[in-house]
């Protein structure tokens, strides 16, 4: 898909989980609108997977370690074909398979449990390293929020990573300056990310977290350098695509009414069905 595309697809990804959460009365709003457009990036342009066999050994891997914004992911696989798009309106709900936080056992495409801050980058470094051993050709991308990085198991894991030479593993922080109750600066300032990344020898691209001609082209195998693995410190804004949410930290967890719902999907565009 051209970028154009992409940039559609990720607004309509939007509107459906806006609408999903809405409905449930519970979910991550604003920091499933800052990982939108890198979520779509990585299904529709970069990643190998197949919904017809979500365990091909040769698949590429996601973890998705900010596993709270798990209603994005779902509607994107939903989008992706790995489950059916009328399931996303069980979201939250008695028995469904769609959680608040992305169960593997239960939801085909999912590559790990998330949830608990700071395990995704562990076990992506533990997915590389097994495609290493194995010579296979296989990419591991992991995604982590910024007031994720304050994990001290993160730093653990960048260390291994760079000892192993994990040229095969990309991890994306969505850096949008905001994390539950406060900014980020204001807690432990995570900044500059790309300067700590690449003192512990890791590659280190920066880009703008919604702009998809920069994301597809930063997601690139032709990007990797050899023996290291790659950071992208994606800068995104909490809320992005609706102005009332944009960059606010209140939005981490904030419900929309009635009212904010239909401005927010009148933004966006008419919700999805």
């Amino acid at each position: 898909m051209y970028p154009e595309e992409l940039a559609i697809l990720a607004n309509r990804i939007r509107r459906r989980d806006l609408q999903a959460v809405f409905e449930a009365g519970a979910g991550h709003i604003g920091g499933e609108m800052s990982v939108a457009d890198i979520l779509t990036a990585l299904y529709f342009h970069t990643m190998s997977v197949d919904p017809e066999n979500p365990l091909d050994p040769n698949r590429d891997r996601l973890v998705l370690s900010k596993g709270h914004t798990a209603c994005i992911l779902y509607v994107t696989l939903a989008e992706k074909g790995f489950i059916a798009k009328r399931d996303v309106a069980t979201f939250l709900k008695p028995y469904s398979a769609l959680n608040g936080h992305p169960n593997r056992v239960k939801v085909p495409g999912v590559e790990t449990n998330t949830g608990p801050l700071g395990h995704g980058l562990p076990v992506g470094v533990g997915m590389a390293k097994a495609a290493k051993l194995d010579a296979a050709a296989w990419r591991t991308f992991v995604i982590t929020g910024d007031g994720e990085m304050q994990e001290g198991s993160n730093w653990e894991a960048i260390m291994a990573a760079a000892q192993f030479k994990l040229d095969n593993l990309t991890l994306i922080i969505d850096h949008n300056r905001l994390q539950q109750g406060a900014r980020l600066a204001e807690t432990i300032n995570m900044s500059p990310l790309s300067k700590r990344l690449e003192a512990f020898g890791w590659a280190v691209e920066e880009i703008d977290g919604h702009d998809m001609e920069q994301l597809c082209s930063a997601l690139s195998p032709e990007t990797v350098t050899l023996d290291r693995p790659k950071c992208i410190v994606a800068h995104t804004n909490k809320g992005s695509g609706i102005s009332f949410m944009s960059d606010r930290v209140e939005w981490h967890h904030k419900v929309p009414d009635a009212e904010q719902y239909r401005q927010a999907a009148r933004e966006l565009g008419e919700a999805s069905n």
